[in-house]
């Protein structure tokens, strides 16, 4: 789901070239939902190998890793460990709501509405624990660093940017800002263009950065009251409450001074039985405090076999990026023969 936190902050839009040279923690499973969500057939299939399995995670990660590489922005894919217990209702409420999505795109195709499909495909998609698996062995094939949190990959991403480590966190939601990451990128891995729903219309979407001290100063809000906020009107780990959008939740913090307890008792709504533990999984969440973010030789042979052998790539486009890749390594790492980006 994520906190929707749109309409109290700032997004300025930015050029690739922007990023030149700077490390971005790029939310993995987010990245992941993104790809197989806008890569598919027109009827809204995804695109699979001649087993049935799913590809259209493996040719986003691929195709626009490199193009990432190629305007000298370093990517760290980071990936949700063991989800916290509080997300158990949320993860269910997901799937629930893919298993509709996949009923309601199975039978626009029994009429024959391929708009209406690819609609509800996109919200169908889901992503296993084999596709996480193939995704990291594709990242190791590229020689692209990868993390595996403790718990929240935004978390974890809000960390190392907080440590100096990394620029900036990517994702399409706003919870790194919410777990406290200094900067936002949003849009970094599907920008382009996009076909508006329902309309024949296509709109260039580029990529945004949002600064937290930004969005603090103009709300004239502390970290912690942006997680009251957040809290207010709902998270992955609790229900907000129902007609409070960010404006009105920064209104009421402001009203009663932080005490959120107070809030809830003037919404005549009972706050979450664990709402210390949320803001504090906010505030301090469990993180890797050690971490590796160490660059290797991309290896053709092992990329090739796994996207053409494995996954019936084409054999002439995979080469063709390998052989981009591999440039974009040398050619980065030329100058200082460092296997490191910091």
């Amino acid at each position: 789901m994520g906190v929707k936190l749109k309409d109290i902050v700032n997004e300025q839009p930015i050029d690739l070239k922007d990023l030149s040279g700077k490390v971005v923690c790029i939310d993995a499973l987010n990245t992941l939902y993104q790809f197989i969500a806008r890569i598919r057939q027109p009827d809204g299939s995804p695109l699979r190998d001649h087993k049935g399995r799913m590809t259209s995670h493996l040719s986003g990660l691929f195709y626009r890793t490199i193009n990432l590489l190629e305007e000298k922005i370093k990517p760290v894919y980071v990936f949700d460990g063991k989800p916290p217990m509080l997300k158990e209702k949320e993860i269910v409420r997901r799937k629930e709501i893919r298993k509709g999505a996949e009923e309601k795109w199975k039978e626009a195709l029994r009429r024959g509405d391929l708009e209406e499909a690819r609609k509800y495909a996109q919200a169908a998609g889901q992503i296993t624990d084999k596709m996480i698996e193939q995704t990291k062995k594709l990242l190791n094939f590229m020689g692209i660093p990868y993390i595996v949190a403790l718990e929240e990959g935004e978390a974890q991403a809000a960390y190392i940017v907080r440590k100096g480590d990394a620029w900036a966190a990517a994702s399409q939601d706003f919870d790194s800002l919410v777990f406290g990451s200094p900067i936002l990128i949003r849009n970094l891995t599907i920008s382009g263009k996009r076909k508006l729903p329902g309309r024949k219309e296509y709109i260039q979407v580029k990529p945004s950065v949002i600064h937290l001290s930004d969005v603090l100063r103009e709300n004239q809000i502390t970290r912690r009251e942006l997680v009251l906020v957040a809290v207010l009107i709902g998270t992955d780990f609790n229900k907000g409450i129902k007609g409070v959008g960010p404006k009105t939740a920064i209104k009421l913090i402001k009203k009663y001074e932080g005490d959120i307890f107070e809030i809830y008792k003037a919404k005549n709504t009972n706050p979450p039985e664990n709402l210390e533990e949320i803001i504090d999984l906010f505030m301090d969440p469990k993180v890797k405090k050690e971490y590796q973010m160490k660059w290797k030789q991309p290896k053709e042979e092992e990329i090739v076999s796994f996207l053409c052998d494995e996954h019936d790539f084409s054999y002439k486009r995979v080469k063709k990026a390998s052989k981009r890749l591999i440039e974009t390594y040398n050619s980065l790492f030329a100058v200082t023969g460092l296997e490191k980006w910091l």
